[in-house]
């Protein structure tokens, strides 16, 4: 594993004190805005196509619903370089400050965001470019977020704090599926279609109040305040830009590690919302008991991911990560042949395994990345490296499955398909730790 060495300074009640502090906040502005992020994807796979993309077909409907799902994930590497190149340069929090802000704005529109019956083809074209702003703004956050936490942890807890920013995901999930459980329970499927979808998004708006918090109580990470010298020494000296270093000297580490974790994220979008279409639509499971196992599932996870992320603390992080990969890949076939059977047990059986297998990878994960890279490179090259795995994971993953359904009528075109991101996964994993051994 790639380790660039790190001085930690001596640890006193105070100091632990702020590090809880950071490592609070930083997993709140994960939860808050994958949150934001994750009602768009739940709404998707069950209004968005009939309210913005009126056709005669259902499937054309969720496909375009989809499309516009992966929008987002195409915007996300924008936000990764902006922010990248502001955090390496200014700062980690300002950067978490912004992405807040944008997510905040941007899903609060989409809640108020008239339809299609209403506005006509203005409706899905802002639909489009507020989902671009949300994938902007998540693009920003994970370096921000991930940089806080692991830049602040004690000695030989980088893992264990990382996995606080990683945790967001599922608490993410689990707040979006509660409250479309709430809004759901609460009104009648008429009301829920015309304005009780909406609900999940408008709360969205609170994530300012975290931005401002951030903003006030929150200090910058003593890591960057060690390399901002040394940073404005380059600038005046070979005018560096962070950007410009990655893609010049570290492109390969990116690709490898983007590589390394397209498998999960597609996992996991295919799991809360691909699923989340197949089973109701396609298999004619009800919407609210799916919605309750992908609650359910995430819950198990809150213990998951921090338990690994501590094991990689202990052992190999690379080691862990690639278990993670293995058993993803072993777990795609027998995961959808339960899936199949319609059962609601046998799809909690089968999505909690899976789940089991994500959070084994994405617990040391953060670590990993931030590992991966020196200081003044490593908001910009991180967030590339996680970005580039969103956009040819998760963000195409919904899409392409239901476009595999359609296309062979069977669930293992979409097991194939996981395990083939398998595969380079562990190609990935090889060749990283391959050149962490050399050096």
């Amino acid at each position: 594993m790639d380790t660039f060495p790190t001085a930690h300074p001596r640890t006193t009640p105070t100091r632990k004190a702020s590090h809880r502090r950071v490592a609070t906040a930083a997993a709140l502005a994960s939860a808050v805005e994958w949150y934001d992020y994750f009602v768009f994807g739940i709404a998707a796979a069950l209004v968005l196509g009939d309210l913005y993309f009126p056709s005669g077909s259902s499937t054309a409907g969720i496909l375009a619903a989809f499309a516009t799902f992966a929008v987002g994930f195409l915007a996300r590497p924008i936000g990764g370089i902006v922010a990248g190149q502001l955090g390496d340069k200014r700062g980690r929090k300002p950067m978490l400050v912004m992405a807040l802000t944008l997510m905040g704005v941007a899903t609060t529109g989409i809640g108020l965001l008239p339809t299609y019956d209403t506005i006509g083809v203005a409706a899905p074209i802002l639909l489009v470019l507020l989902r671009v702003v949300q994938g902007v703004a998540v693009g920003a956050q994970w370096g921000g977020a991930m940089l806080l936490a692991t830049e602040y942890a004690p000695e030989g807890k980088r893992g264990i704090y990382g996995s606080f920013v990683q945790l967001g995901v599922p608490i993410g999930v689990v707040t979006a599926n509660s409250v479309f459980l709430l809004a759901g329970a609460f009104t009648s499927e008429s009301a829920f279609e015309a304005w009780g979808w909406r609900v999940p998004f408008v709360i969205g708006l609170f994530v300012l109040v975290l931005a401002w918090y951030i903003h006030r109580h929150v200090e910058e990470t003593p890591e960057f305040r060690a390399a901002e010298r040394e940073l404005a020494e380059k600038e005046k000296s070979e005018q560096s830009s962070p950007l410009r270093t990655v893609l010049r000297h570290h492109l390969g580490t990116v690709l490898l590690a983007g590589g390394s974790f397209a498998v999960n994220t597609a996992t996991f979008y295919i799991l809360i919302t691909g699923v989340l279409d197949y089973t109701t639509r396609d298999l004619g499971m009800k919407r609210s008991a799916v919605l309750t196992v992908s609650l359910c599932v995430s819950l198990t996870q809150l213990v998951l991911i921090p338990a690994s992320a501590a094991l990689s603390d202990k052992v190999s992080r690379i080691r862990i990560y690639a278990l993670g990969a293995a058993g993803i890949a072993l777990w795609a076939v027998p995961m959808f042949l339960l899936i199949d059977t319609g059962s609601l047990l046998w799809l909690a059986v089968s999505t909690f395994v899976a789940g089991c297998f994500l959070s084994i990878m994405y617990g040391p994960q953060a670590a990993l990345f931030a590992e991966l890279f020196t200081p003044e490179m490593r908001y910009t090259g991180a967030s590339l490296g996680y970005q580039i795995a969103a956009v040819a994971g998760g963000g195409l993953a919904p899409f392409v499955m239901v476009l595999l359904l359609e296309t062979t009528g069977t669930s293992m075109a979409v097991s194939a398909y996981i395990i083939g991101l398998s595969v380079i996964a562990l190609l990935s994993i090889k060749v990283l730790a391959d050149r962490a051994r050399s050096r």
